[in-house]
């Protein structure tokens, strides 16, 4: 009894320990999505990890002065190197041409102690028309982790904290998000953080005249973004890029059998039938981030025990269901639903 008794007291002084040090990390949370709800270009550092640091950089290429800009950009080489020892990419960021990082957005994670960089996710933003009118549409980008620290749980940070800040920061109102790759862990990421997305192989996925629309749009003008050439083919019917690598991103190109693959064997199934490996196809991703997505991206995709994160989905529930409805009524300057914002005069004063 005395024995168990012991292991209780030091079970119960570990779980309050662990409740301590997520209840200190609270003002630092609450800090990072101030300033990611106020700020007009995001520059936010988070510590996602024990030792290691995120700092989120948006449209770099505007926002930070020369020589900062240039330290950045030399921090993703140097995860790049490691990736990729023998080869090189000259597409995105890479390219060298300012404009690519002014509608970037860069989320990079650093050892705390040394300040190393060791992974980075580079998101563009894609302005394309839809029903006639521009939206922007967030490209997932390249993704890229040093070998030497693989398997530490960073994909959550990597491929969805910076879509979630971005849809927090524009009012929860569903954003675009567009995806191109052949590699089979990414396609099931993506189908299942994401809201709506097309191509699939999960029931119930449809291609809809929206995401036809944004498709056609993201091949004629934004090839550049993600390393295609002009003279590959797109299969619209089932969203397919043929004889992707050559425009900039071949040393990217990847077998079936080495390709990551996800933990349901459904993602690899489905790329193994409508991928042609040899060639060197992609499939082209279109989804939304929206209160579903999110909420599911914070259930199941964010390190279980996270306080921080089990108030922000609490905080999404209750902006579901009661407050969200409210403010999107009340803003009548831009659309929503079947609500249009209210027009102006040739005095440029409201109607």
């Amino acid at each position: 009894m005395a024995s168990w008794s012991g292991i209780s007291v030091s079970r119960l002084r570990e779980g309050f320990g662990k409740a301590g040090a997520a209840v200190a990390r609270l003002p630092g949370y609450a800090t990072f999505w101030l300033k990611a709800l106020s700020q007009p270009n995001i520059d936010l550092t988070l510590r996602t990890h024990a030792g290691l640091r995120t700092r989120i950089v948006e449209r770099p290429g505007k926002s930070l002065p020369p020589e900062e800009l240039e330290a950045l950009v030399s921090q993703l080489r140097v995860v790049a190197a490691k990736t990729l020892p023998q080869e090189s990419l000259t597409y995105g960021i890479f390219s060298g041409e300012p404009e690519r990082l002014a509608r970037a957005i860069i989320t990079l994670i650093s050892e705390e102690e040394t300040g190393r960089p060791i992974a980075f996710n580079a998101l563009s933003v894609m302005q394309v028309e839809l029903d006639g009118a521009p939206v922007d549409v967030t490209h997932l980008g390249l993704v890229m982790v040093d070998p030497d620290v693989r398997g530490q749980g960073l994909s959550w940070v990597l491929y969805g904290m910076t879509a979630l800040v971005l849809f927090a920061r524009d009012g929860l109102r569903p954003k675009w998000i567009s995806n191109v790759t052949q590699v089979p862990a990414v396609v099931g990421m993506v189908c299942e953080t994401f809201s709506d997305v097309y191509p699939s192989p999960l029931s119930g996925a449809r291609r809809s005249f929206a995401h036809l629309q944004l498709a056609r749009g993201i091949m004629a003008q934004h090839r550049a973004v993600f390393g295609v050439g002009s003279e590959a083919g797109f299969d619209e019917e089932r969203f397919v890029i043929t004889n992707a690598y050559t425009g900039g991103s071949d040393a990217l190109k990847k077998s079936f059998e080495i390709a990551p693959k996800h933990r349901n064997a459904i993602y690899g199934e489905f790329c193994a039938r409508e991928l042609d490996y040899p060639r060197g196809d992609d499939v082209l991703q279109l989804g939304r981030i929206d209160l579903t997505g999110a909420r599911r991206y914070l259930m199941s995709e964010v390190p279980a025990g996270s306080l921080p994160a089990l108030i922000a989905a609490s905080a999404m529930l209750a902006l579901q269901r009661l407050v969200l409805p409210f403010f999107y009524w009340m803003d009548d300057t831009r659309a929503f639903g079947s609500l249009r914002p209210r027009g102006r005069d040739r005095k440029g004063e409201r109607r």
